[in-house]
């Protein structure tokens, strides 16, 4: 399934358990609202989700699932002044997202199983892979961000993703796809 678009199902109000993300939603308020630069504000991002990383229920055993089509994406939080979005990735065996890179700073939290990432200069060539495994936090900001994202394991993965924008209104956290 490489080459997947991750496509973000908008979860209405009421589809996950807040109470674990009301921390870290105010951590994130905080940090963000420092207004540093986008490097420096994934890594303090960063800090707060490990300190505050949820585990997989923070998802509905439905939305745990995933999609068997793609990797399926659920908005936890929309920050009202757009400022950030978090989101939980469903990833089943196999899936993957496109080569890409992003219109603003994210943060990623493994939660459930293994995801396999690939790193990219601008000429597309691999300069590096890493596996995120449960419990790993990593963090990224334009430019320099072109990776591809995978499950390369036999279950699922499920990770939380921060994004420095809202993702409702955007409609994607890519700025651009590879071929």
């Amino acid at each position: 399934m490489a080459g997947t678009v991750l496509q973000h199902v908008i979860t209405p109000p009421g589809g996950f358990i807040a109470g674990p993300t009301d921390d870290l939603i105010a951590a994130v308020r905080q940090v963000t609202g420092m207004r540093a630069d986008w490097a420096r504000t994934a890594e303090l991002v960063a800090d707060q989700l490990r300190a505050y990383l949820p585990d997989p229920d923070i998802l509905t055993p439905d939305q745990q699932h995933g999609h068997p089509d793609r990797p399926a994406g659920h908005v936890l939080h929309a920050e009202p002044d757009g400022t950030f979005s978090i989101l939980g990735l469903v990833w089943r065996p196999g899936q993957s997202t496109r080569i890409h890179d992003h219109i603003t700073w994210c943060v990623v939290g493994v939660l459930q199983g293994v995801e396999h990432e690939d790193l990219y200069d601008e000429e597309l060539n691999l300069i590096g892979t890493r596996e995120n495994h449960v419990g790993e936090v990593s963090g990224f900001a334009p430019p320099g961000d072109i990776h591809r994202i995978r499950n390369t394991g036999t279950r699922t993965a499920i990770s939380l993703h921060i994004y420095g924008t809202d993702i409702t209104r955007t409609g994607s956290s890519a700025r651009r796809y590879y071929s």
